[in-house]
This record gives C-alpha cells, sequence and structure tokens, in this order.
C-alpha cells in the first residue's frame, strides 16, 4: 500500500479517535468531577459527612473501575443501542468510552482534593463560608494543577480505550490497525499507527504536564489568600484589644 493510499486512511481515523476522545473526556469530567467531589465532602469528616451515601458512592465508582473495558462494551450494547440507535461507529464508542472514563477520572479527583490542606477549609469555614463556596473558592483551585494532571491521565486512558473500542466497530485507529494492519497484512500501516499514536500520546503528556507546572508556579494554588487575610483580620483586632486594655 503506498503513502497516497494510506494517508486518506490515517486521516480519517485520526479524525475519528479524535471526536471519541473528545467527547468521552467532556463527559468524563462533567460528570467525574462532582462524583469525586462527593466522594470527599460526604465521607467521614466532610462537609457534607453522609456514610450511606458514600458508601454507595464508592461501590458504584470501584464497580465501574474493576470492569474491563472490553467487558463493558459488550455490556452496555443495549445501553448504547437505545443512546445512539446503533452499537459501531464513532457516536456508539463515546457511550462506553464516557462511562469507562466517569469512574476513573472520579477516582482521580478524590486524590487530587484530599491533598488540599484541611487549614485552609477550616479557615474559610471560619470566615463564614459554605459548602458551596469551599468548594468553589478552595477545593477546586486549590486542587486545579492536579486536577489537570488527572485530566490528561484520563485523556491518555481514553485512548488507548478508544483503540480497543475499534477491534469491534468503532472506528478510529485501533480499527484501521486490525483490519488493515494486521487482517490485511499491512505491517507499515500497522506500525505507522501505532507511531501515530505514541506521537499523541506523548505531546498530550507534555502539554498536560507544561500547564500542571505553570499553574502551580504562577500562583494556580489560592492556598496562603485565606490564611494572609485571617492574619490580617487579627492584626488589625490587636491594637483594638490595647487601646481597650490602655483606656482601661
Amino acid at each position: 500500500m503506498t503513502w497516497s493510499e494510506m494517508r486518506p486512511l490515517l486521516s480519517d481515523a485520526c479524525s475519528q479517535t479524535f471526536d471519541m476522545v473528545l467527547w468521552s473526556t467532556l463527559i468524563a469530567v462533567v460528570v467525574g468531577l462532582p462524583l469525586g467531589l462527593l466522594l470527599v465532602l460526604t465521607d467521614r469528616g466532610g462537609l457534607l459527612q453522609n456514610v450511606v451515601a458514600n458508601k454507595v458512592i464508592g461501590q458504584i465508582v470501584n464497580v465501574g473501575r474493576s470492569l474491563p473495558f472490553i467487558i463493558l462494551m459488550v455490556a452496555l450494547m443495549s445501553f448504547t443501542r437505545w443512546v445512539t440507535g446503533t452499537t459501531i461507529g464513532t457516536a456508539a464508542a463515546v457511550v462506553p468510552l464516557a462511562i469507562g472514563g466517569i469512574p476513573f477520572f472520579a477516582r482521580l479527583v478524590e486524590t487530587a482534593v484530599r491533598e488540599v490542606d484541611g487549614g485552609l477549609v477550616e479557615a474559610v469555614q471560619s470566615m463564614g463560608g459554605n459548602t458551596w463556596t469551599i468548594v468553589r473558592k478552595v477545593l477546586v483551585p486549590e486542587s486545579l494543577p492536579s486536577l489537570i494532571a488527572s485530566t490528561t491521565t484520563t485523556v491518555i486512558a481514553l485512548i488507548g480505550y478508544s483503540a480497543m473500542a475499534g477491534t469491534v466497530g468503532g472506528g478510529g485507529l485501533g480499527d484501521l490497525a486490525v483490519r488493515y494492519g494486521y487482517q490485511r497484512f499491512e505491517t507499515e500501516l500497522m506500525w505507522i499507527t501505532v507511531g501515530i499514536l505514541a506521537v499523541v500520546i506523548s505531546l498530550i503528556q507534555f502539554a498536560g504536564d507544561f500547564a500542571a507546572r505553570a499553574l502551580h508556579h504562577r500562583g494556580g494554588r489560592s492556598g496562603p489568600a485565606p490564611k494572609l487575610r485571617l492574619l490580617k483580620a487579627k492584626e488589625t483586632e490587636e491594637p483594638d484589644t490595647a487601646e481597650v486594655t490602655k483606656a482601661a
């Protein structure tokens, strides 16, 4: 197979993989972020402590993570057909990819949020901040570099999942490597596909690491702010106390 014959095949396969990973990542982040936050908030000692809810959410996430992706795809075929009207193609592959990515990302979010200094949460609480304020002003901003790293890891995992989805009619680079590279003995095309996946994953990892480091070094973590406000408040209160003592 000549390069002129391979080029349109590679172009279409890359486009399909990009669509699958993009939409599944968006769904995984939108659903997985609040799910991961709930795992932290409802845990023992959390702001919304609810042991039963925490156990239920945790078990759902554990079951989702424990299933190999290829089995998850087969198990979700009826649901995928109900959502998209088909079980093959790029749109159909997004459904199991997203459902497989949600629990994966949720656990990463939980780990990232647990790293936030509890003193910052207490500081905002002492200033009258409610749970939503703490989540919006402390937990998410403080864990943002880690969340970006978690998103990068999720994207890379979904690229691997998308290659498996291609083997069962999902399209993309995985489908191209199997149908042409393996079944038609186009070894050169198969290795080109492997090379494209390796380059793409390396670029995504580099971009994610760069963004996480940039946020960390440029003050992406807003940790000192609540403490500084409290210290300033104490400093303004102490002179007043001294004046009252002198007056007495």
